[in-house]
């Protein structure tokens, strides 16, 4: 990536300016691991967040909350399906002013750690909204007003917002919500329609559908999660069709009327009605980059047409004392890609050889069941045309997965057909997001079939279904019967 000629740090100047060897803007999880990395590594790092508490979007308003809610939906959902194994409990009442409490008093236990770590590093901690002025200066419009930040490299981790559908009519009807709005909390309508059938749609869908709301989903494409493999996903549509209200696939939504009586929504989908009414609407439909909300051509950095910074493998844009991490420097926008990219970037800015060179980064989707996928999906490399095979293990042949009760679910294994090389993996079911990590360090170490069949798990787990995956490609399996490949 061609570099910009960079101008020589700032030198002299007011007492007001605060000086760093490195600035770090935003403090999500990204940022914050490179500000502590930075500062571990002997550098003077200043971090500079417009959250009142540390962590960014991840643990105030996104992946934390959204992960603690969902324990909640689990735990209602588990007490409703044990009735089936002879003990019944009541219905919930849900008490939702102590609920928030109880997912506040949690993100302050984390948000209270960061800002610990950070007085332990001797990180300088900036409140307020940064925006560069040169390549080598940033201002933070502080509560106690501007403050001006020298640097001599920076580190931009100002991660992403949630998409807005705009033209739709609704304005700014407070019922209308995106993910942060959502997590507030602030209602458990009766009636709620998702716009999305991502992620973020799927799991604040799953959080509402046990807080007692009728719930929709409606999609503009054929399918949910369209990133995982259709058979990953087929489980999960299967369970929240019998759950949910309804299930719009292939269907827009036209126009949203706000109203007395709620909110009037018109949809263009074959299967969808011209119009419903709901309580309210979660718009769930992407992230967009805030590259271009930090001033960043003041300092020269490029940023591209959707607001994404580009980036080297050593995370430097094209000027090279300033670096990029997490959701602005590119897809895929997710905490654990952002955490091992900030940790890059500060050994890069402090004199080490780094670089990000992942070979895979899982994905979850922490809906009921889980689906988690990493490295090559089968639909990807059908298209690929790539030469593999597959060991696919249904979970209705796992002892562990019965005596939950849960055996819809299954593991999947790809492999390269004549290494026998782990290529990529899908799970679908309970904690599928925690099963996947085998699969990811298996890529990363180039596991072969038989590493993974051949080293003995624990009985009766849901992770075995890993190595059995393996036998099954292998055909040398006895849970099940496999027939013999030519």
């Amino acid at each position: 990536m061609p570099k910009a000629k960079d101008t020589p740090p700032a030198a002299g100047g007011a007492d007001n300016v605060l000086r760093a060897e490195v600035a770090v803007l935003g403090a999500g999880p990204g940022g914050y691991s490179a500000a502590f990395r930075a500062a571990d590594l002997g550098k003077n790092t200043v971090l500079i967040e417009p959250y009142p508490t540390l962590g960014g979007v991840c643990l105030n308003v996104g992946c934390i909350p959204s992960k603690a809610l969902l324990h909640v939906a689990r735990v209602i959902s588990e007490a409703r399906a044990a009735a089936e194994f002879g003990v019944a409990f009541a219905p919930p009442r849900i008490a939702r002013e102590k609920l928030i409490a109880w997912k506040e008093r949690t993100l302050g236990r984390l948000t209270g750690g960061l800002a610990a770590l950070a007085r332990q590093r001797k990180v300088t901690v900036l409140r307020g909204v940064g925006r560069f002025v040169s390549a080598d200066r940033l201002t933070v419009a502080t509560e106690e007003g501007e403050k001006t930040v020298a640097f001599e490299q920076a580190v931009i981790a100002v991660g992403s917002r949630p998409v807005a559908l705009a033209g739709l009519g609704a304005g700014d009807d407070p019922r209308v919500m995106d993910s942060t709005a959502a997590l507030r909390l602030d209602a458990i309508p009766p009636r709620l329609l998702v716009i999305g059938g991502g992620i973020i749609g799927l799991e604040l869908a799953t959080v509402y559908h046990e807080l007692g709301s009728r719930v929709t989903v409606v999609e503009t494409l054929d399918r949910l999660l369209a990133g995982a493999d259709a058979d990953l996903v087929r489980p999960l549509r299967q369970r929240v069709e019998k759950q949910y209200e309804n299930l719009y696939l292939a269907t827009t939504v036209t126009a949203i009327e706000p109203g007395k009586d709620g909110l009037r929504v018109g949809f263009d989908g074959a299967a969808a009605p011209k119009q419903d009414t709901f309580d309210r609407v979660l718009v769930a439909v992407g992230r967009r980059p805030n590259g271009d909300r930090i001033d960043a051509a003041a300092a020269g950095v490029r940023v591209d047409e959707r607001g994404f910074i580009p980036v080297d493998a050593e995370r430097r844009t094209n000027v090279s004392r300033i670096f990029a991490i997490g959701d602005v420097a590119g897809p895929p926008m997710l905490a654990h890609k952002a955490a091992h990219e900030g940790k890059v970037a500060a050994e890069v800015a402090a004199g080490l050889k780094s670089a990000f060179e992942s070979k895979v980064i899982p994905s979850v989707a922490y809906t009921d069941p889980e689906v988690a996928w990493v490295g090559l999906g089968e639909e990807e490399a059908r298209r690929q045309g790539a030469d593999y095979d597959t060991g696919v293990f249904p979970w209705a042949a796992s002892g562990r997965a019965l005596s939950l009760g849960r055996s819809e679910g299954l593991t999947k294994l790809l492999f390269d057909r004549q290494s026998g090389r782990l290529l990529g993996a899908g799970i679908v079911g309970p904690q599928a997001g925690d099963l996947i990590a085998e699969a990811a360090l298996a890529i990363e170490m180039g596991c072969e079939a038989e590493d993974l069949a051949l080293t003995i798990h624990p009985h009766p787990t849901l992770s075995e279904t890993i190595p059995l995956a393996a036998e099954m490609f292998l055909g040398t399996i006895t849970d099940l019967y496999a027939p013999k490949k030519k």
